[in-house]
């Protein structure tokens, strides 16, 4: 298993975020990705849209299934990675990196104090079994 980089948050249904100022940047974990096996599709949400933590924001379709995606905390999304559109494989291949979903503008920080660090978050995945 990849090991989960220190600098990011983590929520139990396998998001990330990574907090520079007031944006946070948004994707799902290596072990989602690994457990949802090939990504054909990934349905984002548009620029302006606002959530509430722990909303739908979109939805990620597998060879093997298809699952909604859950933002960690309350924002506005200020960009999304169009690239998924034609290279959903991004997800699988990157997950930390090019495969990166939205960005959003924080509206509440303190939501952050709930999410997960990375031990916590291995902690939790072990628990979920591996393939």
């Amino acid at each position: 298993m990849a090991a989960n980089p220190e600098n990011l948050h983590y929520t139990k249904d396998h998001e990330w975020i990574l907090v520079a100022g007031e944006t946070g940047t948004i994707g799902i974990t290596h072990f989602a990705q690994n457990q949802l096996g090939d990504i054909v599709h990934v349905q984002l949400p548009r620029v302006g849209d606002s959530f509430s933590a722990n909303d739908s924001f979109g939805e990620i379709e597998s060879v093997k299934t298809f699952s909604e995606l859950f933002i960690p905390v309350s924002g506005e999304v200020i960009e999304v990675n169009e690239a998924l559109g034609e290279t959903p494989e991004a997800v699988n291949n990157a997950p930390y990196g090019d495969g990166w979903m939205i960005k959003i503008k924080i509206s509440n920080a303190s939501e952050l104090d709930r999410l997960l660090n990375s031990t916590e978050y291995e902690d939790f995945t072990a628990s979920q079994g591996e393939d």
